[in-house]
């Protein structure tokens, strides 16, 4: 790359955030023309390009699998902040935000950015090689937590309808965020190798023949990395009453708004694993799709839980049949498709079906 290009790939990445999170302030509350929602997609876009490249900036200095880490932490913080501002004082119209929101984070995830990225590194290299031990765990802290915390309400009997007493969500929380913290410590710590992009012979990561940035680069980029994320959440906020009176105006159900909003929010993670799966880093390809899966709901429901004390309305939980069968689905084609550690087009086809019949579902239930 010239040193233009990487002048101007630097100016467009440290001022395109700003002005997203400018115009993210200067709209905010305010009743929108069809001009200025079209504007705010534009920088939404801009927002989630230049998060990308600050997240592989850091990943850069501070490699894998922190790099993978700081992203999907990044995202899942600020999307959780989110959900709770939306659902204190939402009463029973936001009951079941927080549980539509993290189905939705781990379908995008584990099929619709696991899928694509498997797609490209197939397409690439004809077979995708990644490591078995750290993708296989990664996958087995996403049932475990998924199936706490969305499908055991609605089979517990302490409390009528789909959701958790008080004691099963404080338990649910603590959980979570314990379950959380022990698999961050063994990706980053204690078995660190297991999320090591797996080399194959003769073969060098481009990361090797680059000088890392320096550390005021670094700095920089992680601050930048959190405005763009503020933007293309709060934008994504901004766009979402078109959205919903789009879908009203279609005839659709109220639960497609939460589904292209995620598809939004997530829309950094994506295309950091695509480019990751072009460059034949397939583990950090799964480390983002699994680790924004585990982030989504370990953080999530310890926040809504403590958040419940002033919520005025139900925290309904519980996945009702259709979704459960969707996620019982993930979870065993998941678990074929990481066992071996290799992967080819097929695999990556049959994570984006069950991902198109979820989006498909969500429209027409």
């Amino acid at each position: 790359m010239s040193s233009s290009t990487v002048s101007l790939t630097r100016q467009w990445t440290t001022w395109g955030p700003v002005v997203a999170a400018l115009v993210l302030v200067a709209a905010w509350g305010r009743d929108l023309p069809g001009f200025a929602v079209g504007l705010i997609a534009l920088c939404l876009i801009a927002a989630v390009l230049a998060a990308v490249h600050h997240a592989e900036v850091i990943a850069h200095r501070v490699g894998e699998p922190y790099g993978s880490l700081v992203l999907a932490v990044a995202v899942t913080v600020i999307e959780v902040g989110l959900i709770v501002t939306l659902m204190v004082g939402g009463g029973e119209k936001t009951s079941t935000y927080a549980r539509d929101t993290v189905f939705a984070a781990i379908m995008i995830t584990c099929n619709g950015i696991v899928g694509l990225s498997l797609l490209v590194g197939a397409l690439r290299n004809r077979v995708a090689v990644f490591n078995a031990e750290g993708s296989g765990g990664a996958l087995a802290t996403v049932c475990t937590l998924a199936t706490m915390t969305l499908v055991l309400p609605s089979f517990t009997t302490s409390h009528p309808g789909p959701e958790f007493s008080g004691v099963q969500l404080a338990f649910a929380a603590v959980a979570s965020i314990c379950l959380y913290g022990v698999f961050v410590g063994v990706q980053t710590v204690r078995h660190r190798d297991y999320f090591l992009p797996v080399p194959r012979p003769g073969q060098e990561s481009e990361d090797e023949h680059a000088d890392p940035p320096t550390r005021r680069d670094a700095w920089t980029s992680l601050g930048l990395l959190v405005v763009a994320l503020v933007a293309v959440v709060g934008n994504a906020k901004l766009i979402s009453p078109t959205i919903e009176d789009g879908v009203q105006s279609a005839g659709l159900p109220k639960a497609v708004v939460g589904v292209v909003i995620a598809l939004m929010v997530l829309l950094p993670e994506t295309l950091a694993a695509v480019r990751a799966a072009r460059r034949d880093r397939m583990q950090t390809s799964l480390n983002l799709a699994y680790g924004s899966a585990i982030a989504s709901i370990g953080l999530t429901i310890p926040a809504i839980a403590l958040a419940s004390i002033w919520l005025s309305g139900p925290l309904v939980l519980g996945l009702d049949p259709l979704h459960m069968v969707l996620l019982v689905l993930t979870g065993v084609v998941s678990a074929l498709t990481v066992v071996p550690g290799r992967a080819t087009l097929l695999q990556g086809g049959v994570h984006l079906a069950i991902f198109a019949a979820f989006v498909f579902l969500s429209f027409s239930p």
